[in-house]
């Protein structure tokens, strides 16, 4: 009966070789539901990262344009204008460097690094964007669609406008191309790839051009075709700065120093009293030159050149 009780008791003893090897939980050691919606594997998850762009963005775009326009500061609202478009730049750049901080990305990803700024890359830009707006008005004023008319602006008039001009496009350039090239390029991007990613936001920045008074679908359609353009040097450069000099140079040149509708607006300032004349489909009409059909012959030529000129980089790259 000894025998027996001790062997019971032996029996009943753990074995820790058997602890040792019990299963674990996965729920225990599994991440927790709401981490595994709001992050993968690289983060933030794309879409929360864009939604949440284009909220901040929208509420601080709408605080800012209202400030710009809050008072009257005088010269025909050209002050308000010029305010407007760097508080929609701030709009747009505040919630990408919050994000930045969550997603403990270097700023340098989204496009715009500091050490590029107004170097190499964006003077390059602009030379191409003047003179591929050049090109296009002296095609239209080969057509006979476009006039030079006289210089109206003298001396101190002449460099206040200029100057006032080349701000205010520059503000443009650097908004519009991050906004839609910048932040939201390359967090879509990490969705959807690229291309597609590219082709999305160049339809909104044709979309946009909506709320311009003069624009119409041709202008439409160029300005996204200008957009998937920008596209390409971004991702042959690895950086914005080259389309924001393009994008700014082509504005200024076409709105002060060709005295032409840009997109439908028609601003005060000019240069020229130019003019354009002759059917809506060559001159443009009231959309200016970007809703002529020799725009889309321009833009394929600065895009077949531009391919040509600058090789695939190896990867986007970026200086801080």
């Amino acid at each position: 009966m000894a025998d027996l009780e001790t062997n019971r008791q032996d029996d009943s003893t753990p074995n820790p070789q058997e602890s040792d090897s019990a299963p674990s939980f996965a729920a225990a050691s599994a991440p927790s539901y709401t981490r595994t919606l709001f992050l993968g594997p690289d983060g933030l998850r794309p879409g929360w990262g864009l939604a949440f762009y284009v909220l901040l963005f929208f509420v601080l775009q709408q605080l800012t344009v209202r400030f710009a326009w809050w008072r009257d500061l005088g010269d025909s609202g050209l002050w308000s204008m010029l305010l407007e478009e760097f508080g929609s730049l701030l709009a747009a750049v505040i919630p990408a460097i919050l994000l930045a901080r969550i997603e403990q990305r270097s700023w340098s990803s989204y496009g715009l690094a500091p050490r590029q700024a107004f170097g190499v890359r964006f003077a390059s830009g602009a030379v191409w964007g003047f003179t591929a707006i050049t090109v296009l008005i002296f095609a239209l004023y080969g057509f006979h669609s476009f006039s030079f008319g006289h210089v109206v602006l003298h001396r101190a008039r002449l460099a206040r406008f200029a100057m006032y001009w080349a701000l205010y496009f520059l503000l443009v350039g650097l908004f519009e191309e991050f906004l839609l090239r910048g932040y939201t390029q390359y967090t879509l991007t990490r969705g959807i790839g690229f291309w597609p990613a590219a082709l999305t936001l160049s339809c909104a920045f044709g979309l946009i051009h909506l709320r311009n008074g003069g624009e119409q679908w041709p202008g439409l359609v160029a300005a996204a075709l200008i957009g998937l353009f920008f596209c390409l040097t971004l991702q042959r450069t690895g950086t914005l700065w080259f389309a924001v000099g393009f994008h700014a140079a082509w504005d200024w040149g076409e709105t002060f120093f060709y005295s032409v509708p840009d997109s439908g607006m028609v601003s005060p300032g000019h240069l020229l009293s130019s003019d354009l004349r002759g059917p809506d489909w060559l001159s443009g009409g009231s959309v200016g030159p970007e809703g002529s059909l020799l725009c889309f012959v321009v833009i394929a030529i600065v895009w077949i050149v531009f391919a040509k000129t600058h090789p695939k980089v190896p990867a986007r790259e970026h200086s801080d």
